[in-house]
């Protein structure tokens, strides 16, 4: 096995880079099919979902493996190879199976636990043996990945671990409110009629919204979606389909909406989000953080005059300070004993005065007396200042205005696509509340993790383990083909040369004396091919298929046929 993986995720790279290098189904059909024309791969699947992209392989050289398949995805992605290659990670066989099993767990994905990754998988999986690019290995690669996936999700908790991006991001939208009780009653719009967006209208529906409507460009699907989704069992919901260049006038209507298309470009601008925002408000919609009418911060409004700065305590202006204080850059404040902001002990000793009502206090240091025990009286003084005064005053510099309060949205948006639907300047519109995969991407760095995760992670060492004991044990099948085949070849030749030297052999006596050999030679070769298909299936037992060629002299072009039959046979394989 020398199976290759490269790739980048959210975990290796801002969702900048991922947005950019997002993949259209035709590109990525492209990409399969270079990869396999390409001289180290003679296999290839690609796994691109919102939140990655990983190219598969089976090459037969591992450096030159990397630099084809990391090139191949920067030409076919459309980002330079140089900016690229600092987000890409690489997996090789083993490392590469169990990279591939934890992602197919939900172990890797943004949101731990969630199960939707494993329809991604059944997906790049069914377009590889589309485009003839899947050979055994994949094919045995995905259909376990998918075996694994299941397991863990039966056999554990791993739901509770995380949720579906989908449950996730509206969680986000409902800012800690049940979601259940935040949703019902509002009307939803969902943009796209994909698998994303087709979990979302599900999960909405479940929810209890009153009304979905479904857009799409080819509103066939829409329909189709707004049929299921009508006439649900477990939903009673409203559900209608529009064309897509009804969007700007449902977006009106709509309290929540999701967006998760193949579109290159953006569905939703920041333009018409506003837009949306001001047909109800009947007013502008100012960017969080900017008030429109309030009076710069560089200079007083109109007819008023500057407030004054307040004075410290006991003294009516600055001038009379003793010290420098705009030499200070990030203040000083005296407590108890401790003086800090560099300043020795006397500097401060004046200042506490100052600021207590007294005047400056000059006091030299006593001739032939240590700096530092002077200081000790000096701090000795000053914290008697302090403990009849209180706090010797700070000066600082003017802490940052703060901002208003952000009015409550009138207008909830989940944006699931990569790359992105909406405009990410919808952020800061006010009245606007706006989830993307990068603020989901934030909010589940911290998520809590299940004690459940490391029984999958158990699941996964030990289906790691069997199944590359299972393609070790592959590989020598075709060297255990031919030798067998051999075998056969080598009875019929002996049966040939009896019948002629006892032409009058009748059939009955005929075919039990070959019979008789057959059993004779399988008997043989039994225990051998049994054994040293056990021998292979462990680490390091590769050698043993070239021990068994060397052996009995089979011809290596006989052993590679086989070889070549299997893999063309697993790759015409139609969809699992």
């Amino acid at each position: 096995m020398s199976l290759l993986v490269v790739g980048l995720s959210h975990r290796s790279a801002p969702v900048s880079v991922l947005e950019r290098a997002s993949l259209t189904a035709d590109a990525q059909l492209k990409l399969l099919q270079d990869t396999v024309a390409a001289e180290p791969a003679t296999e290839a699947a690609v796994l691109a979902t919102c939140n990655r992209i990983e190219l598969y392989a089976d090459v037969d050289k591992f450096h030159a493996g990397v630099a084809e398949l990391s090139t191949l995805l920067a030409q076919h992605s459309g980002v330079g190879l140089e900016e690229l290659t600092p987000h890409l990670y690489v997996h090789y066989e083993d490392r590469a199976v169990h990279h591939f099993f934890s992602v197919a767990c939900g172990l890797d994905s943004m949101v731990v636990g969630e199960g939707q990754i494993l329809g991604q998988i059944k997906d790049s999986l069914a377009r590889a043996q589309d485009s003839h690019t899947a050979g055994r290995l994949l094919n045995d690669l995905f259909q376990q990945a998918l075996r694994v996936g299941k397991r863990a999700h039966s056999e554990t908790g791993i739901d509770r671990a995380g949720q579906s991006l989908v449950t996730f991001g509206l969680e986000q939208l409902a800012a800690g409110a049940d979601v259940q009780t935040w949703v019902r009653g509002k009307k939803a719009l969902v943009i796209g009629a994909g698998s994303m967006s087709s979990l979302a209208a599900a999960t909405l529906a479940r929810a209890g919204v009153a009304e979905i409507v479904v857009a799409n460009r080819t509103f066939e699907r829409a329909e189709r979606l707004a049929r299921i989704l009508t006439e649900g069992d477990d939903t009673d919901v409203l559900a209608r389909a529009v064309p897509m260049d009804a969007v700007p006038d449902e977006l009106t209507r709509a309290d929540v909406a999701v967006s998760c298309t193949g579109a290159t470009g953006l569905v939703l601008t920041a333009d018409a989000v506003a837009t949306t925002v001001e047909g109800r408000t009947g007013a502008p919609v100012a960017e969080v953080g900017t008030d429109p009418s309030a009076p710069s911060a560089a200079a007083p409004a109109a007819g008023t005059d500057a407030a004054p700065e307040t004075p410290l305590p006991g003294a009516g202006a600055d001038e009379n300070c003793p010290l420098d204080l705009s030499s200070v850059p990030t203040g000083f404040s005296v407590m108890g004993e401790a003086a800090v902001a560099g300043m020795d002990a006397a500097t401060l000793e004046q200042h506490g005065a100052w600021a207590a009502g007294g005047t400056a206090v000059d006091r030299p240091r006593e001739a032939g007396r240590a700096g530092a025990e002077a200081d000790a009286e000096l701090i000795t003084a000053l914290a008697a200042t302090a403990a009849s005064v209180g706090r010797i005053p700070e000066r600082r510099r003017p802490e940052p205005v703060a901002e208003a309060p952000r009015p409550e949205p009138l207008l909830f948006l989940l944006d699931l696509a990569m790359p992105r639907d909406i405009d990410a300047a919808a952020h800061r519109l006010a009245g606007v509340r706006l989830v993307d995969i990068e603020s989901l991407a934030d909010a589940s760095a911290d998520a809590p993790m299940a004690a459940d995760v490391d029984m999958v992670r158990r699941i996964v060492a030990d289906e790691v383990a069997a199944f590359g004991a299972a393609q070790r044990a592959a590989h020598i099948t075709p060297t255990v083909v031919a030798l067998r085949s051999m075998a056969a070849g080598v009875v019929a030749g002996e049966i040939a040369r009896l019948e002629g030297r006892l032409p009058g052999l009748d059939d009955k006596h005929r075919a039990e004396i070959t019979q008789t050999v057959k059993r004779v030679v399988d008997k043989l070769l039994h225990a051998p091919t049994v054994r040293v298909k056990q021998l292979a299936a462990e680490p390091g037992g590769a050698g043993y298929a070239d021990a068994l060629r060397t052996l009995f002299d089979l011809d290596p072009e006989t052993v590679a046929s086989v070889s070549r039959a299997e893999n063309s046979t697993e790759k015409n394989r139609g969809p699992a």
